[in-house]
């Protein structure tokens, strides 16, 4: 005898919103930053399309993620292509901000900022996800 599948649980109003927190505030935190360093506007653009293409890549291995543990079928190549893009948005802002002309304090609070907009889109699109699948 097989035993029952667990019931899917709704993600919780705190974890929602903490995790829309981390979104908003890193994000715009990054941005804020951009939008004051004094840096040239092709360096702040760089920075920017960083930010968005690991947004976008984050959001993308999380989906494949959950599609394969779901049974959902990933193409190989695609799951690869997305953590492969994670991995160069991370490794792009390390030896970005390794040989930027910064105070050390902005290099961290880029970095903070960044993994914390990272983490934030995985949970808001796992919360969407979760909360999409349980209203059926």
């Amino acid at each position: 005898m097989h035993p029952a599948p667990p019931i899917p649980q709704p993600p919780t109003p705190a974890f929602i919103g903490a995790s829309w927190l981390a979104l908003l505030v890193g994000a715009l935190g990054y941005n804020v930053g951009l939008w004051n360093a004094a840096m040239p506007l092709n360096e702040k653009g760089f920075y920017f399309v960083i930010l968005m293409y690991g947004l976008f890549a984050s959001v993308s291995v999380q989906k494949s993620v959950r599609d394969r543990t779901e049974g959902i079928p990933v193409n190989g190549l695609y799951f690869g292509l997305c953590w492969l893009s994670v991995l160069i948005c991370l490794v792009l802002l390390a030896v970005a901000l390794w040989n930027a002309e910064l105070d050390r304090s902005e290099k961290g609070f880029y970095g903070m900022a960044y993994l914390m907009s990272l983490f934030g889109a995985i949970a808001v699109q796992k919360n969407v996800r979760d909360t999409a699948a349980i209203r059926g």
